[in-house]
């Protein structure tokens, strides 16, 4: 994976009609082009105070829940680029994709409003309407497919700058049990009076141990004694761990559960490879090769 860097260049964005007024349709139209010229512009850049990353919870709120089946609050970064009289360009950053998208801004009772396109060349393409009001920046969110399971996810976000720090680590008072992914277990009770056996169904999920907020992985050089006698959760959080200090956006729900409510991770990019350290990188490959053969243990755990 390669890292992505960002380069703001002036531009000018030109609008048609037809998609002035497909902002304020109340049917929800992909645009037909959001692709950012790259002729040079003499638009002055406006409200550069709002420029950067907007971060926090990106929570469905209307959706066809047992089709969703999962997690339905993500990080959300919205990555404030350009702003000018002919239209802002800005990016979206959640659950794996990372997406141009451009559109207008205007002023209303003391807020920023804002209507902002994605490309619509890819399934989960939607239309962000929101304002900023001070340090909050917050909206809605709905897809051009209304065949989608989500209708509508709304987010509130505030600024917050990335900053890649070999040195953070999860919180130690968290529990690390994987809920996405679970097992039935069988299991028998006997009454001890009666002599009656019960069998019945329990759901059981694996669980970390608390290597893995004691484990730098992007610091220290592992060794083959320091992994193997690892669970596989440990060793898949330690390898993660590396990409989200990174500012990676993980695909994965059963990755995302364990970073998405962690305060200082900022997803920034879908390719960070470029970014890696030496040591992380060969930290990478033995984590991964000892998840192979590594087991996890599962028990019953309590949302």
């Amino acid at each position: 994976m390669k890292k992505i860097h960002f380069v703001l260049i002036p531009v000018i964005v030109l609008f048609s009609c037809k998609g002035k007024n497909a902002s304020h349709s109340s049917q929800l139209i992909a645009p037909a082009d959001t692709s950012v010229s790259a002729a040079p512009s003499i638009a002055k850049e406006l409200n550069t105070d709002l420029y950067g990353n907007w971060v926090g919870d990106f929570e469905v709120i209307e959706a066809d829940f047992e089709k969703l089946k999962g997690q339905t609050i993500s990080r959300l970064n919205i990555v404030i680029k350009q702003i000018t009289d002919s239209g802002v360009i800005a990016q979206s950053v959640v659950n794996g994709n990372s997406r141009l998208m451009r559109g207008t801004m205007t002023q209303s009772d003391g807020k920023y409003v804002f209507v902002m396109d994605e490309p619509g060349d890819n399934k989960y393409d939607g239309r962000f309407n929101f304002t900023i009001n001070g340090d909050t920046l917050a909206g809605k969110w709905q897809p051009y497919d209304t065949m989608l399971a989500t209708k509508t996810s709304e987010f509130h976000l505030t600024k917050k700058p990335f900053v890649y720090n070999a040195n953070v680590m999860l919180p130690k008072e968290w529990e690390y049990v994987d809920y996405v992914n679970s097992k039935e277990r069988k299991e028998s009770y006997k009454d001890e009076q009666s002599g009656v056996v019960d069998t019945f169904i329990n759901t059981v999920y694996r669980a970390a141990s608390e290597k893995v907020y004691q484990v730098n992985s992007s610091k220290q050089a592992l060794k083959e004694r320091d992994v193997k006698n690892l669970r596989r959760l440990d060793l898949q959080i330690l390898r993660n761990t590396i990409f989200a200090r990174h500012g990676y956006t993980f695909k994965s729900r059963a990755v995302r559960q364990f970073f998405d409510q962690v305060d200082w991770y900022v997803p920034v990019s879908d390719n960070v490879e470029a970014a890696l350290s030496a040591v992380e990188k060969e930290n990478i490959a033995l984590l991964d090769r000892f998840e192979k053969y590594a087991k996890d243990n599962y028990d019953t755990f309590g949302r």
